[in-house]
């Protein structure tokens, strides 16, 4: 049983762009801090930052999950780290057929750069 949950990135007006202001703007309210915490924590694995990294960096903008598994783990373990992350918000999924494919959440980076952000 996993201590993270899916969470849903709050966005302003259509834009993709977190309401979490910048860490240097002002203290994090609870709720931002525990929401960008579980991001951290799942990319805190060095599987499942290479398995992120890869996505991410996928020509396509999406990955089946076939084109990504040779991370040095065996396949039940690739799914449990790209459930992880998708379960952070960090990851959507679709099934086609047979195969799984994965993309970048469309607030996930947004969020954790401007969290970063002097501002």
């Amino acid at each position: 049983m996993s201590n993270l949950e899916t969470l849903e990135l709050p966005l302003i007006a259509g834009d993709v762009t977190p309401c979490c202001p910048p860490v240097t703007s002002a203290a994090l309210s609870e709720a931002d801090s525990v929401r960008m915490a579980t991001m951290f924590k799942a990319l805190a694995d060095p599987v499942r930052l290479r398995l992120f990294s890869r996505i991410a960096s996928h020509p396509a903008g999406e990955a089946c999950v076939c084109d990504i598994q040779d991370v040095g783990v065996s396949q039940p373990t690739v799914s449990h780290h790209l459930k992880k992350l998708r379960d952070a918000g960090l990851l959507t999924s679709e099934r086609r057929g047979t195969w799984v494919y994965y993309r970048v959440g469309p607030a996930a980076l947004p969020a954790m750069a401007r969290l970063l952000t002097t501002g």
